[in-house]
């Protein structure tokens, strides 16, 4: 099975998860449709929601209910995309200007609150208690994780413990909170439900160390996004961070001026870049990354074999082989 043979398990469902987001957008606000529908129809993975799909049906469920949750797990993290472009100050979203460089920070920030209490308002709808705390759990931890990376910004002396913290929260904790969810409405026992938990929170690290390795490698095309950017933001991650631990002092030197000044220069740029990759930071990462992914993978050992299990093996080895 290859990836597109995996999302095809869930294609039709994923076309009525389309219709359901587009349906609940609506707002006597202009504005608030106007910029959900911008960045919801700018071309995402909607990696999360065909997930939260597949593991329902890995628990046995089939119902309309998966759908709207679904749909509610993709208004989230739209709603996080909306603020990380404003903290940021990005201005390129998935290769296409981004919401706050085209209404501004306020309506981003607004319109980003909408979805959040929107997709709040939607899983009360659906009454179980348990996913609600899933969902409200897994958003307070990214809150924290956006903090802590905002706390770290620019800092050279960051740690892998902080990095990871950051990954975990930030980005891991609602892919996990959308196969736990599937788990839950497939009524999957205890051990069953963890277990998905906990192979969507390595798969979700494992998708943003991808991430964070193809801003060094990748072309802006397929990126959809400047190469070097999160540098350029004040981030640092794992590829940097590594490159910090193993190269000479004078790299170090001068990589750590870089990392702090406020204006860089193409050329800083690209010796930042060259150094990590000299230094074995986009390697390094790269097999951290298939750790986790190895770690998602034995998650669904308790499993029996059926095509849902395979469809998520399959796109946990996709996400550490993807080009974007």
């Amino acid at each position: 099975m290859n990836a597109e043979q995996a999302i095809n398990l869930v294609a039709e469902e994923m076309k009525a998860v389309e219709t359901e987001m587009a349906k609940n957008l609506l707002s006597t606000i202009a504005m608030i449709p106007t910029v959900s529908r911008y960045l919801i129809a700018s071309g995402g993975k909607r990696f999360r929601p065909i997930l939260l799909l597949l593991c329902a049906h890995l628990g046995g469920y089939h119902g309309p209910r998966a759908v709207s949750l679904a749909s509610t797990i993709e208004y989230i993290h739209t709603a996080t995309l909306l603020h990380d472009d404003v903290v940021d100050r990005a201005f390129v979203r998935r290769g296409m200007a981004s919401a706050n460089s085209v209404w501004g920070d306020g309506a981003s920030v607004l319109v980003g609150d909408f979805l959040f209490t929107k997709s709040f308002s939607l899983i009360v709808r659906d009454g179980n208690l348990r996913i609600l705390e899933v969902v409200s759990g897994a958003t307070t931890r990214m809150a924290e994780g956006e903090v802590m990376q905002l706390v770290k910004m620019g800092d050279p002396a960051i740690t892998e413990k902080d990095y990871y913290y950051v990954v975990t929260n930030k980005t891991a904790v609602l892919i996990s909170a959308a196969c736990q969810m599937g788990g839950i409405l497939g009524t999957a026992p205890p051990a069953e439900e963890k277990a998905l938990a906990d192979f969507g929170l390595n798969l979700g690290i494992a998708f943003q160390l991808m991430d964070d390795t193809l801003d060094y490698i990748s072309a802006k095309e397929t990126l959809g996004k400047a190469i070097g950017q999160d540098l350029n933001e004040g981030k640092i991650t794992l590829p940097l961070i590594q490159a910090l631990k193993v190269c000479s002092p004078a790299e170090k030197d001068r990589l750590r001026q870089i990392i702090q000044e406020r204006d860089r220069r193409e050329v800083d740029l690209e010796y930042v870049m060259k150094v990590v990759k000299d230094c074995g930071g986009i390697e390094y990462t790269i097999q951290a990354a298939e750790n986790f992914i190895g770690k998602a993978k034995n998650s669904l050992l308790p499993f029996p074999p059926s095509r849902e299990k395979d469809a998520l093996l399959t796109l946990a080895d996709y996400a550490i082989r993807r080009k974007w």
